[in-house]
């Protein structure tokens, strides 16, 4: 084997840690997943590195380099184990964060919750000092009330300090005053700038997203540090790169200073498996469906792109409902989250009403059929009793699955509701396949999509176990199963390009532009990234430089993304920059606001190197290809029918021609695709099982 030449993805989830390994030349991959380990998740990290290079006959010096997504920060902010951290804002202006846009994410909650900040009140500081939103001094900055402000911090043994000073996104001048007082109080403490971490307009979700950065920037530190140490002692001394929630990845020094961009970091990697996958079938219309042991995600791409927002929450109050999170205002692949895992546990609502989730039993103790210790009823309690896993070939025969321990765990909850064991199982199964549906389903018609005729491409470990329900619920009618679904993030983060993007606020006119400004703006964003993506390892020649606008009819209070083409932009392009945005508002509204002036709010500019190239992926290699089952075992597809003698298959020995008519299970390391009744599936030449919805009369 050529050195050097193999890419290594780890993706670390609620539940498992998955590891992927691809050997360019040879286009071989290798695959390993195993529980995730808590408190430390860089331990599991390590471990399957070494058992993965050991199963695949590599060595350290193969890896040319690592990509690693994690739900770290995610869970940081929802378990609040974050830092302590302060905040320091303009006077006046301390309680912006917690009066938020003073709006009611449910109108007919009376006991409405609302998210609790990360900073306590007596922690969030006024500071004398004024910028106004075109940038001039309006007050000075007091540097002895600040110097004040710090020994109090230094007091309260503060961690992190997350300063957000109002319109520093024009003017940064007062935050980077401040920044040199509190690093030379706090030397140790980490320090979040707004105008660095979110350099946009929006008070309230500026001052979130920095403080968010603020608070998890010491975990992540140290998190990723134990991680590149690790790696470095096991003798792997290729780059670490870290995947970011906008579909990049980045260099761990810029992860370490903007964690807050990693908080849909292993999710991003499901939405570009399901793109890759979708252009390697000449589908552009793809719902990215990914699975796991905690949640289920779903992303849809138009004409083959992701959409890409800067507008999202973390940690809701409540699961599904907008509004209800922690506002944030960094870019990320547009997705959201529709339901549960395999490790969502099966309970009774405040109504007595049966539901799933949104409390998994993660890695530790996991489920009951686990044997590790856990006694509530989970998804894949559900499954295992249903038959669609087989106990002895769970996680490629390293997990081994208990069916008394799951059917005990269910016991008391059938008993509560008068109904079977099998029964409550197999409404568990299909009350989750609903409820994705039903979430997917909305989520196309807020963005005017028709779902009936996209193509699901299903990965996750129990993302192919679910895909012809949630199918079936959305009308979809032709689902992909990918070689290695199981780890599908961690493939998708192969994919990924180096890339990174900055942005800033220039609210103007059309009509008032000032070119020179703006290109000014546009130097200094395009330098940054370049710095980054260069450090990464991208050749200058190499990178590519996009622009997008954030843009809207004046007196509106949210904006449609415009691509643009430029990133100099010159008098003469002024008309085409109306065109595009007439042309993007029409798609998303149906109809324009003629006669109403036009204004710019944001500029984005994305530095990307190239995308790796990676063809299509072998299937494993089987001393004989058989069209043979290798077991058949008793399966339920109905609440009101027995469970059927079923043919079981193994993925990695099926022929390139090879199709049946379901219901039928395939079985493969990381994941078991259920096929049911009225459905087919046959094996692509690329080795992609496809399953398709047969026409009923």
């Amino acid at each position: 084997m050529t050195s050097a030449s193999t890419l290594l993805a780890v993706d670390i989830g609620g539940t498992f840690t998955d590891l992927f390994a691809l050997d360019l030349p040879g286009q071989r991959a290798h695959v390993k997943k195993l529980l995730t380990t808590y408190p430390d998740p860089s331990a599991g990290v390590l471990q399957g590195v070494r058992a993965l290079l050991a199963d695949a006959a590599l060595s350290p010096a193969d890896i040319r380099y690592v990509v690693h997504g994690t739900t770290l920060i995610t869970n940081t902010l929802i378990e609040r184990t974050g830092a302590k951290a302060a905040l320091l804002t303009t006077a006046g202006f301390r309680d912006a964060v917690e009066i938020g846009n003073e709006g009611r994410y449910d109108m007919y909650d009376l006991a409405l919750v609302k998210p609790t900040p990360l900073v306590e009140r007596r922690l969030r500081f006024d500071v004398p000092e004024r910028m106004l939103a075109d940038g001039r001094v309006w007050h000075a900055l007091d540097i002895d009330h600040l110097r004040d402000l710090c020994d109090r911090l230094a007091h309260e043994e503060i961690e992190a300090v997350a300063i957000c000073f109002l319109h520093a996104y024009t003017n940064s001048a007062h935050e980077l005053a401040a920044f040199e007082v509190v690093r030379e109080r706090l030397p140790d403490a980490a320090i979040s700038l707004s105008h660095q971490v979110a350099p946009g307009m929006r008070e309230f979700p500026r001052t979130s997203t920095t403080i968010a950065n603020a608070y998890v920037q010491p975990v992540a530190d140290r998190y990723l540090r134990r991680l590149a140490d690790g790696l470095s002692a096991d003798g792997i001394d290729a780059p670490l790169n870290i995947m970011l929630s906008s579909g990049g990845t980045t260099t761990v020094d810029a992860a370490r200073d903007f964690p807050v961009r990693l908080v849909e970091s292993g999710p991003a990697g499901g939405a570009l498996a399901g793109v890759y996958w979708g252009r390697q079938l000449g589908r552009s219309d793809v719902l990215a469906f990914d699975m796991g042991g905690t949640t289920a995600k779903a992303v849809l791409t138009r004409d083959g792109e992701l959409a890409i927002s800067v507008q999202s929450e973390v940690a809701h109050v409540h699961r599904f409902k907008r509004g209800s999170g922690l506002p944030l205002m960094t870019p990320m692949i547009e997705m959201i989250e529709i339901g549960a895992g395999g490790g969502s546990i099966a309970h009774l609502n405040p109504l007595g009403l049966p539901a799933v989730g949104p409390k998994s039993a993660g890695s530790a103790p996991g489920p009951a059929a686990y044997g590790l210790g856990g006694t509530e009823p989970t998804v894949t309690d559900a499954d295992l009793l249903l038959g669609y896993l087989n106990a002895d070939y769970f996680a490629g025969g390293s997990i081994t699955l208990d069916a008394d321990k799951s059917r005990h765990a269910f016991a008391e909850l059938a008993a509560s509701l008068d109904l079977t064991i099998d029964r409550l199982a197999w409404g568990v199964h299909q009350l989750v396949n609903e409820n994705m549906a039903a979430a997917a389903r909305v989520h196309a018609a807020e963005r005017g999509l028709e779902i009936r005729r996209y193509t699901m491409v299903a990965t996750g470990g129990a993302g192919p176990v679910h895909a012809c329900g949630v199918a079936e619920g959305l009308g979809i009618s032709r689902i992909v199963i990918p070689p290695q679904a199981g780890v599908g993030s961690a493939f998708g983060f192969i994919t990924a390009p180096i890339a990174f993007d900055f942005t800033r606020s220039y609210v103007t006119t059309l009509n008032d532009l000032d070119l020179s400004a703006l290109n000014r703006i546009l130097r200094e964003l395009e330098a940054e990234g370049r710095v980054i993506v260069q450090s990464a390892g991208v050749p200058a020649d190499d990178i590519s430089v996009q622009l997008s606008i954030d843009m809207r009819y004046v007196g509106q209070g949210y904006e449609v993304r415009v691509p643009f083409p430029m990133t100099q932009v010159e008098q003469k392009h002024i008309d085409k920059m109306r065109r595009e945005f007439e042309d993007e508002y029409r798609r998303f509204y149906g109809q324009l606001a003629d006669g109403v002036a036009i204004e710019t709010v944001n500029w984005r500019v994305l530095i990307a190197g190239p995308a790796p190239e990676i063809e299509t992926l072998p299937q494993d290699v089987a001393r004989a290809k058989t069209d043979t089952p290798i077991a058949r075992r008793p399966v339920r597809f109905s609440a009101d029918q027995d469970a059927c003698e079923t043919r079981v298959y193994r993925r990695h020995q099926l022929a390139e021609d090879w199709r049946a008519r379901g219901p039928l299970i395939i079985e493969e390391a990381a994941s078991t695709t259920v096929v049911l009744p009225g459905w087919s599936a046959q094996m692509d030449v690329g080795g992609c099982l496809l399953l398709s919805r047969e026409e009923t009369a």
